[in-house]
């Protein structure tokens, strides 16, 4: 799939780097359709025409690019947004936005990659919950080093609560998160399935439920999953509901 990107900031320098930056990104492609300087052309765009994706500049004259985030919510269909701005102070309003990701200036073409990526899985979750009669695909907003990131909840393999904080796990990284456990379990529960106290599993990543003899803890259980290496440990008051959700 190729996106179809709008680039919007005040300064041509910006717009210039930018296009030159999606033009060597290649997974996915990204065309530029359309340039815009300000707030009231960026809508003008949008509204005359299909947009996937505005890369969109906080700092700007007239209506900033918070403010634009804020009406283009209130579309139908609006299109995905990325914010890229020289500002990172302004990452967590940016994800209460809705903005599937955040690039602080200079950008790298391989940041840049990676959040066009993001797009792109988002709109496959979106397409798919629609297909299945659902709403916006689900995510964990993740802060951490000074940065915020928005991790799709399709994306996640497993949630491993650590000391005070909980282990995201991907399949290309681990996030830290600052939340419960138990928490996430009543919100989550339809892609989620305990596997330990510890610890929660990708109800589609489960692909194994094997008996193990520990020389320490004796007999047990562990889960293979799709995506790592690691096996995860199996409590024996769950053990019926990861085999549960090895059939599903």
């Amino acid at each position: 799939m190729t996106l179809k990107v709008l680039i919007v900031d005040d300064e041509a320098l910006a717009r210039s780097r930018l296009r030159t930056l999606l033009a060597e990104c290649t997974d996915p492609r990204a065309d530029v359709v359309g340039e815009a300087g300000n707030a009231v052309q960026a809508m003008e765009h949008i509204q005359r025409g299909q947009c996937d994706l505005v890369l969109l500049d906080v700092h700007m004259p007239g209506v900033d690019g918070m403010a634009l985030a804020g009406a283009l919510r209130q579309m139908e269909a609006p299109p995905a947004v990325v914010f890229v701005t020289a500002y990172a102070e302004h990452a967590v309003h940016a994800f209460e936005l809705e903005a599937v990701d955040y690039l602080t200036k200079p950008v790298r073409r391989e940041r840049l990659q990676q959040a066009l990526q993001k797009v792109l899985r988002q709109l496959s979750a979106s397409e798919q919950n629609a297909h299945d009669g659902g709403g916006m695909g689900e995510s964990l907003i993740i802060q951490e080093r000074g940065r915020s990131e928005r991790v799709a909840l399709t994306d996640v393999i497993y949630l491993k609560a650590e000391l005070k904080y909980i282990t995201v796990r991907t399949a290309d990284k681990e996030h830290i998160y600052d939340g419960a456990l138990s928490d996430l379990e009543q919100r989550y529960a339809h892609l989620f399935v305990r596997v330990h106290r510890n610890a929660l599993v990708a109800r589609r990543a489960v692909r194994a439920v094997e008996k193990h003899n520990d020389p320490v803890d004796g007999e047990g259980w562990t889960v293979r999953l799709d995506g790592v290496d690691e096996r995860l440990a199996v409590s024996r008051r769950q053990l019926a509901a990861v085999r549960e959700a090895l059939m599903g």
